[in-house]
């Protein structure tokens, strides 16, 4: 219980003698006096009864709405042991597992994670985790070019997210590599368009969704094999933001695709308001040491017992820094515990049900609204998002069904897409009721 207590005065006064300070405010002489605040705060205390009924009531300001909304970060349902073990003490914690004698818990849990997302990608490695799948993606493609070495030019399909697009460019533009964008064709690669630009000898790497942007199942096999006939020595590099597809789709490992990334904030992780998120990033084992972030190893000690250790961390506070392959630092343990947590209780079957669940929901609400007047949905096999065409001015109408308690789904003209399209998110947080009163939304309109 002492977690609860505060420091007394003589705490404060060992802590301050242990550092050779003889007050507090000598701790912030280093900042300008012009630049410091004097005085006392003008904070009311509350007892615990009253600071409960304060944030009721701004709790209270808030519209609950059944959501559509999908485009990168995900509402799924969230087991409430995941919580209940993820907020054990041993595991809340900001602390980097340097020690193993004293981490196996941690350690253990990464271990697994990487077990986990290496079999869900049909890979071979797998990092501890990335920052989110922007960073993943940008990292991914900056390994690849570790590979390719002199080769400077990559290809990257305009129906990945166009915030992970930006993104990579943030990192790619000043370090000279030349992006080049693979048009889509009915929101997905145009092969064609891709076959041509294999043509060109400089090019290293090769990104593509799967499943895309648009929720659209790329036909992964199509891309490897012209990837591999055109330019073999090319990294293929597969990027998701929805890894529940995952449960029921053909893994990208087993089409050949060298590096898979993307974001894993589905597997147990709350939307929150955009974060915090979970990038994972999974291999070749021929690539590892390539591969940026760390990796956990199992090991034995002297006794013969089984142990875990910080395998593999090429970055650069432990390596010289220009042989370091990122500058990930604290990763995403805690996001990545409760993503281990979520899918070990799970269990393989659990997640192939679920992802079926997903996937029949979806398709349910395609069917639904292909009935509708205004809208229509853009053809293409997809697991639980799918996009929507719509004759009706589409910021009025997502303005009208929130105030109907309902968020529609995301315009694509948020990223600069097309006005008359939207994004539409279905999981097994919407009811088949839910959508049956999306589509009654969608006929109202005039």
């Amino acid at each position: 219980m002492s977690r609860f207590f505060p420091l007394s005065d003589n705490d404060r006064r060992e802590m301050l003698r242990k550092i050779g300070a003889d007050k507090i405010e000598s701790l912030f002489s280093s900042i300008p006096e012009s630049g410091q605040f004097k005085g006392t705060l003008n904070i009311p205390s509350y007892s615990e009864q009253e600071l409960l009924d304060l944030f009721r009531n701004l709790a209270d300001s808030n519209t609950p709405t059944q959501s559509f909304a999908g485009a990168g970060v995900y509402a799924h349902y969230i087991p409430a042991s995941v919580d209940s073990l993820a907020s054990r003490e041993e595991f809340l914690t900001a602390y980097t597992p340097y020690q193993p004698e004293i981490s196996q818990g941690t350690l253990q849990a990464i271990f697994e994670y990487q077990t986990c997302m290496c079999a869900l990608t049909g890979m071979e490695v797998s990092n501890a985790s990335m920052y989110d799948g922007a960073t993943a993606f940008a990292e991914a493609i900056l390994m690849a070019k570790r590979v390719g070495k002199k080769k400077n030019t990559v290809l990257i399909s305009d129906a990945i997210h166009p915030h992970y697009r930006k993104v990579a460019q943030s990192y790619l533009e000043n370090l000279g590599i030349r992006i080049k964008a693979i048009p889509t064709l009915n929101h997905k690669v145009d092969i064609e368009t891709l076959s041509a630009e294999l043509e060109n000898e400089d090019v290293f790497a090769v990104a593509v969704g799967y499943p895309n942007f648009f929720g659209i199942v790329e036909p992964l096999d199509e891309i490897a094999l012209t990837v591999r006939e055109k330019a073999p020595k090319a990294l293929l590099v597969s990027v998701t933001t929805e890894p529940l597809a995952f449960g029921m789709l053909t893994p990208p490992g087993e089409f050949g695709v060298d590096i898979a990334c993307g974001e894993a904030q589905s597997f147990g992780n709350y939307p929150g308001f955009g974060g915090p998120l979970l990038g994972f990033l999974t291999t070749r084992q021929k690539l590892v040491r390539n591969m940026p972030g760390r990796v956990v190893g199992q090991t034995t000690d002297v006794d013969g017992k089984i142990g875990y250790v910080l395998t593999l961390s090429a970055r650069e506070q432990h390596i010289r820094r220009e042989k370091a392959t990122s500058n990930i630092c604290s990763n995403q343990g805690w996001c990545m515990l409760r993503a281990v947590i979520y899918l070990a209780l799970l269990g393989k079957a659990g997640l192939r049900e679920l992802a079926e669940l997903n996937h029949r929901r979806a398709e349910t609400a395609k069917k639904a609204i292909s009935r509708s007047t205004h809208f229509e949905v853009v053809p293409g096999m997809s697991f639980n998002e799918f996009v929507v065409r719509s004759d009706t001015d589409l910021e009025d109408f997502v303005e009208h069904s929130v105030v109907n308690g309902m968020f529609p789904g995301v315009r694509l003209s948020k990223f600069g897409l097309a006005p008359d399209e939207m994004l539409i998110t279905v999981t097994e947080m919407n009811t088949v009721e839910d959508i049956h009163r999306l589509v009654e939304l969608m006929e109202a309109v005039k």
